[in-house]
């Protein structure tokens, strides 16, 4: 083939993707092409060509993917968050042994005599996104965007910062809700995840590597994707239902926003699929639809309301189905065990029915019947569409809360513990020769009296993690309650009291 047959081809598929473009076009407009007016417009581009004039990309494709409106509707909305935190080893200025409990047992090193150990001082933490969701100052971001953060630096897109505080987290859907000071900010309008297709496009906002204000773009790859078999090194979510993109998404992005062309928040950019931890073609954001109930139970109730349909359950593969003798359907949640006195079990399920919608919504995959249910309270009323012994059947379940009632419930609070906390005098401090702790200035009937602790008593570390505020008990407490094995549920304290008698406590925290 010769050049200028090559150069014929090339200049022919660019005819013809105009041509197409042009019908689209005035179809929207409701007027009619018709096949020669199509033959024309082909022609047409065919002479350009021939005379030398190439057909240009925006000539042949700014109807279908004009990004600049969604960019800059959406910029002002997303913020950078840098979290901070004092680190909770020990200074290493003196000597690694700068330890209070040392000189008690040890004495006090010699090099230690001759110098003061320095102060800690607040350290960057980690750099992640948020995104405006109301004008008076809630954004809402990734839980491990701020975990583990003493002090959150929100920085606008005009460069004003602010001080946060956080007002609830949820770390099963590794999502956040903080709030800074400030009224008239620019808010993201949240739009329908639901009503997103694959291969729609969608732009991702945020700061990767700390660039401000990056935008990139892909399309909807997947929905409903669960990563927790497919991800290399992911970690425990317990929600495993993202919308997939192939926009580039990078550290720094987390906690930012997907758009749709319309500037409207689907998503919450939350993880990569990457072997080496940079973007590799794969990106995925909890859907908008989640995001909204998850934040709505924080801020109403100060938890997340979860629903519990009391059922274990298999995806229905080839081999579970000609097991099972299953030959209705190809797929769905092959129920195996039904919770007795559950939602399920109220309802009629037994174990063997095949779960294939949930409202109407087909679920295929676990991840989809999670993402259905997540977006419930106990006590709300779901249809759900089953088949037994090859027959279709629905029913309504009236769905129940992790304790079997359709109760709202309460967050975990350190109440618990019966104890209120000071900050020790700087005369105490230096008495004892501390540089940290914090003391227990009242004591009730509670988790830490039942132990044997007395008022007075300073907590230095709890679980080999440094206190040094009220703040640090309750963060230590919150994460122990949140796991999910009880065997864990124990609190490891060690402190000192006023007159230097130093102490050790393990504190169950179980009913």
């Amino acid at each position: 083939m010769n050049i200028n047959t090559k150069l014929g081809l090339l200049a022919f598929g660019a005819a013809v993707f105009g041509s197409a473009t042009t019908l689209f076009a005035v179809k929207t407009t409701g007027h009619e092409l018709n096949l020669s007016d199509n033959q024309i417009e082909a022609t047409s581009s065919m002479n350009k060509v021939q005379k030398g004039q190439f057909l240009t990309v925006a000539e042949r494709s700014a109807v279908e993917t004009d990004f600049t409106k969604a960019a800059e509707s959406t910029i002002n909305g997303v913020v950078s968050i840098k979290s901070f935190a004092v680190p909770k080893g020990y200074s290493s200025s003196g000597n690694p042994f700068n330890d209070p409990f040392f000189e008690f047992f040890f004495g006090q090193p010699r090099q230690q005599q001759r110098q003061q150990p320095q102060e800690q001082k607040e350290q960057p933490l980690g750099l992640g996104s948020g995104v405006i969701i109301s004008e008076d100052g809630y954004i809402v971001t990734n839980n491990h965007v701020i975990d583990g953060a003493e002090r959150l630096e929100i920085t606008l897109n005009d460069n004003r910062t602010f001080n946060a505080t956080v007002v609830g987290t949820d770390p099963m859907t590794d999502l956040a809700l903080i709030k800074i000071d400030a009224d008239g900010l620019h808010s993201i309008p949240i739009g329908d995840s639901d009503a997103l297709k694959v291969g729609e496009w969608v732009l991702a906002v945020g700061n990767p590597f700390g660039f401000t204000s990056t935008v990139t773009t892909g399309i909807v790859s997947a929905k409903a994707r669960s990563i927790s078999t497919g991800a290399e090194r992911g970690r425990k979510m317990g929600i495993e239902s993202y919308i997939q993109t192939d926009a580039a998404v990078n550290p720094g992005n987390s906690g930012g926003a997907l758009v749709n062309l319309n500037g409207e928040l689907i998503g919450i950019n939350t993880a990569i699929y990457s072997q080496t931890g940079n973007y590799a073609g794969y990106s995925f954001a909890i859907p908008s639809a989640m995001m909204v109930k998850v934040m709505t139970d924080i801020k109403q109730y100060g938890t997340v309301q979860r629903a519990v349909l009391g059922i274990t359950y298999q995806e229905l593969v080839p081999e579970l189905a000609k097991e099972k003798k299953v030959t209705a359907v190809n797929d769905g949640l092959y129920v195996v065990t039904v919770a007795e006195n559950g939602a399920a079990e109220k309802a009629g399920i037994k174990v063997g029915d095949v779960i294939t919608a949930v409202n109407g919504h087909e679920t295929h995959n676990s991840a989809q019947l999670m993402e259905q249910l997540n977006r419930y309270r106990p006590g709300d009323k779901i249809s759900i569409t089953y088949y037994r012994d090859n027959k279709k059947e629905t029913t309504n379940v009236t769905l129940l809360n992790s304790q079997g009632s359709t109760k709202i419930v309460q967050p975990v609070t350190v109440s618990a513990l019966g104890a209120k906390f000071k900050k020790p005098t700087e005369e105490l401090m230096k008495q004892l020769k501390l540089k940290y702790g914090v003391q227990i200035s009242e004591l009730s009937e509670g988790k830490l009296k039942k132990a044997g602790m007395k008022e007075g008593f300073i907590i230095l570390d709890i679980n080999n993690g440094r206190v040094n505020s009220a703040d640090d008990v309750e963060k230590i407490y919150m994460s122990i309650m949140e796991a999910d094995d009880e065997y864990d549920k124990v609190m490891f304290i060690t402190g000192v009291y006023p007159n230097g008698k130093k102490v050790y406590y393990a504190v169950d925290l179980t009913d």
